[in-house]
């Protein structure tokens, strides 16, 4: 019996993480103007990591039960915990740290990376389809 995730494999994950990360993206521009709006991006191969840990079983979990340890890996939040906050390159004096450009070539980025990955499961689901009717 063929499992589809398998034969899919991990594009399923980078399809949902990149469409995530698209919102992000997009949030953040349009708040580019809103006082103290703190840009945000998504560390794609640590939610990647991380989805595919998920997928494999999980592994140690660690967990904090004092106020003094240090965080694990995915305290963070979002997915895996790689959401993380941007560093501005130039700070705004209203607390804003969207810079506009960086946003836009990170958006278009993403977008091709998205294109890319429904390239590949749409070849691979052609190929499977090949192999099971003939053709």
């Amino acid at each position: 019996m063929l499992d589809l995730d398998t034969h899919i494999g991990v594009h399923a994950d980078a399809l949902r993480l990149r469409s995530q990360r698209a919102e992000l993206l997009a949030n953040n521009l349009a708040n580019a103007d809103t006082p103290n709006f703190k840009a945000r991006d998504l560390d794609f191969r640590a939610a990647l990591a991380a989805a595919g840990h998920a997928q494999a079983g999980g592994g140690l979990s660690l967990s904090t039960t004092q106020g003094r340890h240090v965080a694990a890996p995915g305290d963070n939040a979002g997915p895996g915990g790689a959401l993380r906050y941007r560093e501005p390159l130039a700070p705004a004096l209203d607390g804003n740290t969207v810079d506009v450009q960086v946003e836009q070539a990170s958006f278009a980025e993403n977008a091709v990376r998205y294109q890319a990955t429904l390239t590949f499961i749409n070849s691979r689901l052609r190929g499977l389809m090949t192999a099971i009717t003939g053709q």
